[in-house]
């Protein structure tokens, strides 16, 4: 029995701060058909984004309503004066029969950068999904044109900055990893781990999971494949795994671009 297809996407917060509140409905509403078009069982959002009742930005209701589901799995810091979620989200059209945070004390120096999973059952199969967010460099775009435009006196120091917030990174996500690792390894199911890892696959973070776990996009697909589409160069950091003994097809990286990131999406079988 499969899960078809797993989708992971960045959205973004589904342009919320757009100066244009016009601009960000549109974009909302793209990001909405583009869920309704592919139609997933499965679906995990990074950054994602509601606001509690009443409000004039609904998103929360709109995926219910596109996916025909009435509950989902999120971990988001939560702002009481505002009622607004800022996190992470699983949705699933499956029952969910067990759901939970890993490492929950253990994040990043974001609050977004969460991995959630939940344990759903199709017929008479259990597979428990984590959906992943691992700290991002946190590289603005300003840097890297102050790095690239500089004089060479100016720019060592410059690297050097640039250079302390890729090692904070890396020790980060290499802990936020180890601990992720950890809880799959303990899964008493088969397991997919899908969402923004925020490393190449020569990284560390990647190898880690690679050396127990099929990627997806190498099991069937081709290329290199790129996923960020951002100011810095960085090619694919959204991954999906899943274990040895699950299949994986038609693995593909969305054209569409709603964020500095492409959708990715696989059919888990």
């Amino acid at each position: 029995a499969g899960v078809k297809p797993d989708k992971s996407t960045v959205i973004r917060l589904f342009d919320l701060y757009n100066e244009s509140f016009d601009e960000a409905i549109k974009r909302r509403n793209e990001i909405f058909r583009f869920i309704r078009k592919e139609n997933p069982d499965v679906l995990c959002m990074q950054e994602f984004y509601y606001q509690e009742k009443p409000t004039n930005f609904n998103t929360l209701d709109s995926i219910y309503q596109i996916m025909s589901v009435h509950s989902f799995h999120e971990k988001s810091k939560y702002f009481p004066r505002s009622r607004q979620h800022f996190g992470i989200a699983l949705f699933s059209k499956y029952p969910i029969i067990n759901k939970g945070i890993v490492g929950e004390h253990q994040t990043g120096t974001e609050e977004m950068n969460y991995c959630i999973y939940a344990d759903i059952v199709k017929k008479k199969d259990t597979i428990r999904v984590y959906n992943v967010h691992f700290e991002s460099i946190k590289l603005e775009s300003d840097e890297y044109s102050r790095i690239t435009n500089s004089q060479s006196r100016n720019r060592s120091t410059k690297l050097k900055k640039v250079y302390s917030k890729l090692n904070s990174a890396f020790k980060i996500r290499a802990n936020q990893s180890k601990n992720v690792r950890d809880h799959i390894k303990s899964s008493p199911y088969k397991s997919v781990i899908c969402g923004d890892f925020n490393d190449t696959p020569m990284s560390y973070t990647y190898q880690m999971f690679n050396s127990f776990l099929t990627d997806a996009f190498r099991n069937s697909s081709s290329g290199f494949g790129v996923t960020y589409i951002g100011y810095l160069p960085a090619g694919r950091i959204d991954y999906i795994f899943h274990s040895d003994d699950l299949h994986s097809a038609k693995f593909k990286i969305q054209n569409e671009e709603f964020s500095d990131h492409h959708a990715i999406s696989c059919l888990i079988y």
